[in-house]
């Protein structure tokens, strides 16, 4: 660790590396009062009015934003961010490839001459259907 903090300061004076980490810690700070105001503009300029929802303060708008992260973080395992996001594609990947072995052909060749036959025969096979399916309507109504 002692290494990568000469690494980090080689070339700078203490002082400016230190300026750097009180930027950043101020940056971060302020990124979160921005963030708490916006949620509690956005919340009071939509909500009261599409749901009939009471306005809530910046204190409010804070406590939504931190439940909404835990709520809807995708890093529930503690497995870190890409390692999550790569297992859950890994896992619907799997999904997929399951209910299409069971549900679908794995051989699309067959599509390739879907085209074709729709300018031949698709039109004139579309029309004699609708015509079957109204002589079935017609005899159903006649019976009832």
């Amino acid at each position: 660790m002692q290494n990568l903090f000469k690494e980090k300061m080689k070339g700078e004076s203490p002082g400016i590396f230190v300026g750097r980490i009180i930027v950043g810690v101020i940056a971060v700070i302020g990124l979160a009062i921005l963030f708490g105001y916006i949620i509690m503009w956005l919340w009071n300029s939509l909500m009261p009015d599409i749901f009939g929802l009471p306005i809530i303060n910046y204190w409010q708008a804070v406590g939504l934003f931190i439940l909404s992260k835990i709520l809807l973080s995708s890093d529930s395992c503690g497995g870190g961010k890409h390692s999550s996001e790569h297992s859950s594609k890994r896992r619907r990947k799997h999904k997929f490839k399951a209910y299409c072995g069971k549900n679908c052909k794995d051989d699309f060749s067959e599509w390739e001459h879907y085209e074709k036959f729709w300018e031949e025969e698709g039109s004139e096979a579309y029309k004699k259907y609708t015509e079957k399916i109204k002589e079935e309507n017609n005899k159903n109504t006649k019976e009832n």
